[in-house]
């Protein structure tokens, strides 16, 4: 068994994936070449997740806050996203790969749209890696969805209020999708941006200085050996070392 897979399998890991101007900037490329090349990595890390033991895997795509950023540059990302969805269709299908998008839906480009829900319905049946893209998402809204679906639901008297608990509140929020193990986020930045907050409560963090178009496999690697070795204690004591042997206090010896 490899160190990647010695330990707990069946993971969600989430990751920012940041980087793509900053790698296409480094080669004096548009920044669009940067995103061109990270559907490689998406790629790469799509096949390679099930064989290290990853069977739900949440890319942040496209930020609420990506709105900011020129039209042009935009417009090419929900370009990708048209074509990787219609691109790697058949190999996701071939590879048991399920696609479910999250996050808003009113403001995706109508094209971007059909090709994410055709892939949604068509993958539906597949078990092997739940491939969760975060479009047009913003944690913070999501929350704030869901209160609002169980507060429709107390106002419908199909809830009561005493009922609304953390529980409640994960299944709007996650599905059945599985709680995150961990967040990897690349090119060295070290914050949260509005990512799964919630879901984010007792996950690992970590870290990379690598650029999001040159993370492959070997970076996926050790991002999960690293996990692999950490204790996660989730708010208890975790294992209780042995005690050492008594030891006669010195002024008796």
């Amino acid at each position: 068994m490899s160190a990647a897979m010695a330990g707990p399998s069946n993971l969600h890991v989430g990751i920012i994936m940041d980087g793509n101007g900053r790698w296409a900037r480094g080669r004096r490329q548009p920044r669009w070449r940067g995103h061109l090349a990270g559907v490689d990595s998406v790629r790469d890390i799509v096949r390679a997740a099930p064989d290290l033991g990853v069977t739900t895997l949440t890319l942040y795509a496209f930020s609420s806050d990506n709105w900011k950023r020129p039209a042009t540059e935009v417009g090419r990302l929900f370009w990708l996203l048209r074509e990787y969805c219609e691109r790697e269709r058949a190999e996701l299908l071939e590879n048991g790969v399920r696609v479910r998008g999250i996050g808003r839906r009113d403001r995706i480009p109508r094209s971007a749209l059909a090709e994410l829900e055709r892939t949604e319905d068509l993958t539906a049946g597949n078990g092997r890696l739940l491939l969760q893209l975060a479009i047009d998402y913003s944690a913070q809204w999501e929350i704030a969805r869901a209160a609002r679906q169980l507060a429709n639901q107390v106002e419908l008297g199909t809830l009561a209020a005493a009922d609304v608990s953390p529980g409640r509140l994960v299944q709007e929020l996650s599905g059945d999708a599985r709680p995150l193990d961990l967040l990897i986020r690349t090119a060295g930045e070290q914050r949260i941006s509005d990512f799964m907050l919630w879901e984010l409560a007792y996950a690992e963090l970590y870290f990379t200085t690598v650029l999001w178009p040159d993370f492959r496999r070997a970076d996926l690697t050790r991002a999960l050996a690293d996990f692999r070795r950490r204790e996660r204690r989730f708010g208890g004591l975790g294992q209780v070392p042995p005690q050492p042997a008594h030891v006669p206090d010195a002024k008796a010896v």
